[in-house]
């Protein structure tokens, strides 16, 4: 599956884009839909913990174990109970990988298919450190535990500045590719992020980075899906 890159989709196209693009911020699950709006390239909703997951995560994350799961699954085949099963038996398990699964069923839903590429992961560093496009149609993105993926709104990025060669190796903060507040989604919201192939090549997806971890906040537990090409 697809990982973060450096340099792909640096530049965006505005083919075929609308000039002013929107985030849809909500609490309605069912919005999740609206990325299938030409003017929304990225659609956030806020979810409130299950206290089961929470303190499953929490166990989890606390007891260092390294977890990287990444794989391509067919959606009505797949024992999601399978996931993780050293923790089978520890209370909130079950409600985590059920929680996993309606995520993963929603997706297929949304977009008419069968197979998803699915990565869960631990992480204590950022994975991607700096702002960009994943190369990719779309990805849904939920941070189970932890710092939540950080993201800027389109209107407030430079996307010359994106990558390596556009940031001249100054880091984010320095490049002037950030031309107003970073911002973050919190734990358990469930976002999709249109990618650089959105409907073709050079889409000027949805920027975003992994977050830094901090000492309140060491490690996260997060879950990817994609589309598959």
């Amino acid at each position: 599956m697809p990982t973060c890159p450096d340099d792909m989709a640096t530049a965006a196209s505005l083919f075929e884009t609308p000039a002013t693009r929107t985030a849809v911020i909500s609490e309605d699950f069912a919005d999740l839909a609206r990325i299938y709006e030409p003017d929304v390239y990225l659609c956030l909703v806020r979810r409130p913990p299950v206290p089961a997951i929470e303190r499953f995560v929490g166990e989890l994350l606390n007891e260092g174990k390294q977890i990287e799961l990444s794989q391509a699954l067919p959606f009505e085949h797949f024992d999601f109970s399978s996931l993780l099963p050293e923790y089978r038996g520890l209370e909130g398990h079950d409600a985590w990988w059920r929680d996993i699964a309606r995520l993963t069923a929603a997706f297929c839903d949304l977009f008419e298919t069968g197979s998803v590429g699915l990565r869960l992961r631990t992480l204590n560093q950022a994975m991607c450190p700096r702002f960009h496009v994943d190369f990719v149609p779309c990805r849904l993105v939920c941070t189970y535990g932890g710092r939540g993926t950080e993201w800027l709104a389109d209107g407030e990025v430079d996307r010359t500045k994106l990558g390596l060669a556009g940031s001249k190796g100054l880091s984010d903060e320095e490049s002037g590719l950030i031309l107003g507040g970073v911002r973050a989604m919190p734990a358990h919201a469930v976002a999709l992020m249109k990618g650089a192939t959105w409907g073709g090549l050079d889409y000027p997806g949805a920027v975003h980075r992994s977050p830094k971890p901090t000492p309140e906040q060491p490690r996260r537990l997060l879950l990817t899906l994609d589309l598959l090409l």
